[in-house]
Protein backbone atom coordinates (compact mmCIF):
# COMPACT_ATOMS: atom_id res chain seq x y z
CA UNK A 1 0.00 0.00 0.00
CA UNK A 2 1.15 3.54 -0.70
CA UNK A 3 1.96 5.85 2.19
CA UNK A 4 -0.73 8.32 3.26
CA UNK A 5 -0.47 11.64 1.47
CA UNK A 6 -0.02 13.46 4.77
CA UNK A 7 2.93 11.34 5.83
CA UNK A 8 6.17 13.30 5.57
CA UNK A 9 8.91 11.71 3.51
CA UNK A 10 12.07 10.98 5.50
CA UNK A 11 14.25 12.58 2.82
CA UNK A 12 12.53 15.90 3.53
CA UNK A 13 13.51 15.91 7.19
CA UNK A 14 17.09 17.25 6.93
CA UNK A 15 15.83 20.22 4.90
CA UNK A 16 13.02 20.87 7.38
CA UNK A 17 15.40 20.59 10.32
CA UNK A 18 17.79 23.06 8.65
CA UNK A 19 14.94 25.51 8.07
CA UNK A 20 13.91 25.28 11.72
CA UNK A 21 17.53 25.61 12.84
CA UNK A 22 17.98 28.77 10.81
CA UNK A 23 14.93 30.33 12.46
CA UNK A 24 16.21 29.51 15.94
CA UNK A 25 19.80 30.56 15.16
CA UNK A 26 18.56 33.89 13.78
CA UNK A 27 16.38 34.55 16.82
CA UNK A 28 18.62 33.29 19.62
CA UNK A 29 22.15 33.26 18.21
CA UNK A 30 24.24 30.12 17.92
CA UNK A 31 25.25 29.85 21.58
CA UNK A 32 21.74 30.24 23.00
CA UNK A 33 20.02 28.07 20.39
CA UNK A 34 18.80 24.79 21.87
CA UNK A 35 18.55 21.56 19.91
CA UNK A 36 15.31 20.77 21.77
CA UNK A 37 13.68 23.89 20.35
CA UNK A 38 15.02 23.23 16.87
CA UNK A 39 13.62 19.71 16.96
CA UNK A 40 10.25 20.98 18.18
CA UNK A 41 10.00 23.55 15.39
CA UNK A 42 10.95 20.93 12.83
CA UNK A 43 8.28 18.62 14.19
CA UNK A 44 10.70 15.84 15.08
CA UNK A 45 12.12 14.38 18.27
CA UNK A 46 15.56 15.34 19.48
CA UNK A 47 16.61 11.75 18.85
CA UNK A 48 15.52 12.04 15.23
CA UNK A 49 17.59 15.19 14.87
CA UNK A 50 20.68 13.23 15.93
CA UNK A 51 20.01 10.71 13.16
CA UNK A 52 20.94 13.41 10.64
CA UNK A 53 23.33 15.73 12.49
CA UNK A 54 26.12 15.05 14.97
CA UNK A 55 25.74 18.25 16.97
CA UNK A 56 24.79 21.91 16.72
CA UNK A 57 27.92 22.84 14.76
CA UNK A 58 27.19 20.11 12.22
CA UNK A 59 23.67 21.49 11.89
CA UNK A 60 25.02 24.99 11.30
CA UNK A 61 27.29 23.66 8.54
CA UNK A 62 24.26 22.06 6.93
CA UNK A 63 22.33 25.34 7.12
CA UNK A 64 25.14 27.09 5.21
CA UNK A 65 25.49 24.25 2.72
CA UNK A 66 21.78 24.11 1.94
CA UNK A 67 20.96 27.83 1.86
CA UNK A 68 23.76 30.18 0.82
CA UNK A 69 26.42 27.84 -0.63
CA UNK A 70 24.35 26.90 -3.73
CA UNK A 71 24.24 30.57 -4.73
CA UNK A 72 28.02 30.77 -4.45
CA UNK A 73 28.36 27.70 -6.66
CA UNK A 74 26.08 29.32 -9.25
CA UNK A 75 28.15 32.52 -9.14
CA UNK A 76 31.37 30.61 -9.69
CA UNK A 77 29.88 28.74 -12.63
CA UNK A 78 28.64 32.01 -14.13
CA UNK A 79 32.04 33.64 -13.64
CA UNK A 80 33.72 30.82 -15.55
CA UNK A 81 31.36 31.10 -18.52
CA UNK A 82 30.37 34.75 -18.88
CA UNK A 83 31.82 36.62 -21.84
CA UNK A 84 30.21 40.03 -21.39
CA UNK A 85 32.21 43.26 -21.02
CA UNK A 86 33.08 44.00 -17.40
CA UNK A 87 30.93 47.16 -17.48
CA UNK A 88 27.92 44.92 -18.07
CA UNK A 89 28.92 42.17 -15.67
CA UNK A 90 29.14 44.37 -12.57
CA UNK A 91 25.54 45.70 -12.64
CA UNK A 92 24.24 42.19 -13.26
CA UNK A 93 26.36 40.71 -10.48
CA UNK A 94 25.34 43.32 -7.91
CA UNK A 95 21.66 43.15 -8.90
CA UNK A 96 21.78 39.36 -8.58
CA UNK A 97 23.32 39.67 -5.13
CA UNK A 98 20.63 42.11 -4.01
CA UNK A 99 17.89 39.83 -5.32
CA UNK A 100 19.48 36.80 -3.69
CA UNK A 101 19.30 38.45 -0.26
CA UNK A 102 15.51 38.65 -0.60
CA UNK A 103 15.29 34.87 -1.08
CA UNK A 104 18.13 33.50 1.03
CA UNK A 105 18.99 34.21 4.67
CA UNK A 106 22.47 35.55 3.93
CA UNK A 107 22.02 38.48 6.32
CA UNK A 108 20.83 36.34 9.21
CA UNK A 109 23.64 33.83 8.77
CA UNK A 110 26.31 36.52 8.40
CA UNK A 111 25.02 38.17 11.58
CA UNK A 112 25.32 34.87 13.43
CA UNK A 113 28.88 34.34 12.21
CA UNK A 114 29.98 37.84 13.17
CA UNK A 115 28.33 37.68 16.57
CA UNK A 116 29.51 34.21 17.53
CA UNK A 117 32.85 33.74 15.76
CA UNK A 118 34.97 34.76 18.76
CA UNK A 119 33.58 31.97 20.92
CA UNK A 120 32.90 29.57 18.06
CA UNK A 121 35.66 30.09 15.48
CA UNK A 122 34.49 27.06 13.51
CA UNK A 123 31.46 29.10 12.41
CA UNK A 124 33.73 31.64 10.74
CA UNK A 125 35.69 28.86 9.06
CA UNK A 126 32.50 27.33 7.65
CA UNK A 127 31.38 30.73 6.33
CA UNK A 128 34.82 31.37 4.85
CA UNK A 129 35.19 27.96 3.22
CA UNK A 130 31.67 27.57 1.84
CA UNK A 131 30.65 31.17 1.10
CA UNK A 132 33.06 34.09 1.38
CA UNK A 133 36.15 32.53 -0.15
CA UNK A 134 34.33 31.11 -3.16
CA UNK A 135 32.38 34.27 -3.93
CA UNK A 136 35.45 36.48 -3.56
CA UNK A 137 37.64 34.27 -5.74
CA UNK A 138 35.00 34.20 -8.48
CA UNK A 139 34.79 37.99 -8.46
CA UNK A 140 38.57 38.31 -8.36
CA UNK A 141 38.81 36.07 -11.41
CA UNK A 142 36.36 38.25 -13.32
CA UNK A 143 38.42 41.33 -12.47
CA UNK A 144 41.71 39.72 -13.50
CA UNK A 145 40.31 38.69 -16.86
CA UNK A 146 38.93 42.18 -17.39
CA UNK A 147 42.38 43.58 -16.58
CA UNK A 148 43.92 41.24 -19.14
CA UNK A 149 41.48 42.56 -21.75
CA UNK A 150 42.37 46.13 -20.87
CA UNK A 151 38.92 46.96 -19.45
CA UNK A 152 39.93 47.43 -15.80
CA UNK A 153 42.86 49.52 -14.64
CA UNK A 154 45.91 47.92 -13.06
CA UNK A 155 45.74 47.11 -9.37
CA UNK A 156 45.24 44.36 -6.83
CA UNK A 157 42.27 42.38 -8.15
CA UNK A 158 41.51 40.89 -4.74
CA UNK A 159 41.33 44.31 -3.11
CA UNK A 160 39.12 45.50 -5.95
CA UNK A 161 36.79 42.58 -5.24
CA UNK A 162 36.59 43.68 -1.61
CA UNK A 163 35.84 47.24 -2.71
CA UNK A 164 33.11 45.99 -5.01
CA UNK A 165 31.32 43.87 -2.42
CA UNK A 166 32.00 45.89 0.74
CA UNK A 167 29.07 48.33 0.48
CA UNK A 168 26.69 45.51 -0.44
CA UNK A 169 27.66 43.46 2.60
CA UNK A 170 27.35 46.54 4.79
CA UNK A 171 23.88 47.08 3.39
CA UNK A 172 22.89 43.50 4.19
CA UNK A 173 24.12 43.79 7.78
CA UNK A 174 22.56 47.23 8.18
CA UNK A 175 19.21 45.87 7.08
CA UNK A 176 19.58 42.87 9.37
CA UNK A 177 20.68 44.68 12.53
CA UNK A 178 19.84 48.40 12.45
CA UNK A 179 16.70 48.51 10.36
CA UNK A 180 14.77 46.45 12.95
CA UNK A 181 16.00 48.94 15.56
CA UNK A 182 14.12 51.75 13.83
CA UNK A 183 16.24 52.86 10.88
CA UNK A 184 14.44 53.55 7.60
CA UNK A 185 14.23 50.63 5.13
CA UNK A 186 17.25 50.15 2.91
CA UNK A 187 16.63 49.27 -0.74
CA UNK A 188 19.49 46.94 -1.66
CA UNK A 189 18.49 46.94 -5.33
CA UNK A 190 18.91 50.73 -5.50
CA UNK A 191 22.17 50.48 -3.55
CA UNK A 192 23.41 47.89 -6.06
CA UNK A 193 22.57 50.13 -9.03
CA UNK A 194 24.14 53.26 -7.56
CA UNK A 195 27.20 51.49 -6.23
CA UNK A 196 27.74 49.78 -9.58
CA UNK A 197 27.87 53.12 -11.37
CA UNK A 198 30.21 54.58 -8.75
CA UNK A 199 32.69 51.71 -8.61
CA UNK A 200 32.85 51.27 -12.37
CA UNK A 201 33.78 54.93 -12.73
CA UNK A 202 36.91 54.18 -10.70
CA UNK A 203 37.76 50.75 -12.09
CA UNK A 204 37.25 51.04 -15.83
CA UNK A 205 39.96 52.18 -18.20
CA UNK A 206 39.26 54.90 -20.76
CA UNK A 207 39.08 52.18 -23.39
CA UNK A 208 36.19 50.44 -21.61
CA UNK A 209 34.09 53.51 -20.83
Amino acid sequence: MSSPRWQRRSEDRPREICAAALEVFAEKGFAAAKLDEIATRAGVSKGTLYLYFQDKADLFRAVIRDTVAPWVAAVREMADKVELPFAQIVPLFLANFAEMTTRLPVGAVAKIVIGESRNFPDLAKVWHDQVASGALSALEGLIRRAQDRGEVRAGDARLMAFSLMGPMLMGVLWRETLQPAGDQPLDLAKLAAQHGETVLAGMLTEKAR
